[in-house]
């Protein structure tokens, strides 16, 4: 009886249609601010890494915010990828981390979650991930969008699909490659720690906004660095410029790094949108009497430098207070500090409508 269930099953992988493996590189890879990075899904350009600090040039390497844009008709639908180091956090999931989410539209404008695959290595070796995200499908042409792992870096990535279906890049004006969003910040804006890589917030709000967002956040390492702003205000057509590194930064460097880091991208780009958004005051700040003066102070000192930009003649800095993040400093967090799905939909809640105002979008 085993022996007849064993090559039954070997009869139906043998008739089982082969899948195409398409290159991600052949589709459209969206959300980069530079094309000359040392890998395909890196975040920062190759020539920055001798101006950076190690620990930032890691942080890069991860794929957070990178997607991959395509239309197909196929039936079903799989992923394989080549993860660049397996990592695992202890207050993150796996999904979030190395795994990939698989959204496609309905109608014209609502981007809706299909499935996330579950990142288990099929080489472990390689590091490789292969996995299929759906099956059954009506066969005809949808728009789809594939999102990369928030907390590890991707060598290579394939779509996969019937062996006989059609897959194209998809149209342009979905994600409209005409409208770029440059965010940079911490870990939360990395995405940490999204149960799954749609939920980051710059996932969230580029399927919101139909727009391209560079997520630009580093772990740790959102610090206000010159080069780093130098090296944005080197990216081409940019439409605003979303700045959100306070908890990253002392109160020191909230008041002495503020105004120049702004004013290298103000200067480069006189008629792009510039908002600071403040840092969230964490649920234990309400009971710890230390960060309930000190998480404030660091605002206070973000705002003092706001007021004199503007004072300065820079029209086009905005300014986001934290007191309306409702849900952040309560349920929305997993330690404290990083945010969870929920975190991240009231941080979308908040940022997104004040984004749409200033753009007229």
């Amino acid at each position: 009886m085993i022996l007849a269930l064993a090559g039954a099953a070997q009869l139906a992988a043998a008739d089982e249609e082969p899948w195409q493996l398409v290159d991600a590189q052949e589709l459209r890879v969206i959300s980069k601010g530079w094309d000359d990075t040392a890998r395909p899904y890196t975040r920062i350009p190759a020539w920055l890494q001798d101006s950076v600090r190690p620990d930032l040039w890691d942080r890069a390497q991860c794929s957070s915010g990178i997607a991959v844009r395509f239309a197909t008709d196929s039936k079903r639908i799989g992923v394989n990828y080549r993860l660049l180091w397996d990592t695992h956090m202890i207050h993150m999931a796996d999904t979030g981390l190395k795994g990939t989410d698989l959204y496609t539209l309905e109608g014209d404008s609502v981007w809706r979650h299909v499935n996330t695959n579950r990142p288990y290595l099929k080489d472990k070796e390689n590091k490789t991930v292969d996995s299929q995200y759906v099956e059954r499908l009506d066969g005809k042409m949808h728009e789809y969008m594939i999102y990369l792992p928030l907390y590890d870096g991707v060598e290579e990535l394939y779509v996969k699909v019937d062996s006989g279906a059609t897959i194209t890049p998809g149209r342009p004006d979905i994600i409209d490659a005409k409208r770029k969003i440059v965010a940079y910040g911490t870990s939360i804006m990395q995405g940490g720690c999204a149960s799954r890589t749609g939920m980051a917030s710059s996932n969230i709000l580029s399927r919101e906004l139909n727009a391209e967002i560079v997520n630009l956040g580093f772990s740790g390492e959102g610090k206000m660095d010159f080069c780093m702003a130098r090296a944005m205000s080197a990216i081409a057509d940019v439409d605003l410029f979303l700045l959100d590194p306070v908890p990253n930064c002392t109160e020191m460097m909230c008041d002495t790094l503020t105004y120049d880091f702004v004013k290298i991208l103000a200067d480069a780009h006189p008629d792009t949108p510039i908002v600071l958004v403040e840092g969230p005051i964490y649920p234990y700040a309400r009971y710890d009497s230390h960060f309930g003066e000190y998480l404030p102070a660091k605002n206070a000192a973000l705002a003092r430098n706001f007021d004199r930009l503007v004072a300065d003649g820079y029209k086009n800095v905005y300014y986001i207070e934290s007191v309306g993040m409702d849900g952040v400093e309560d349920d929305g967090t997993v330690d404290g500090i990083h945010l969870t799905d929920l975190g991240f939909r009231h941080y979308a809640d908040l940022v997104g409508p004040k984004l749409r105002e200033i753009l007229g979008w």
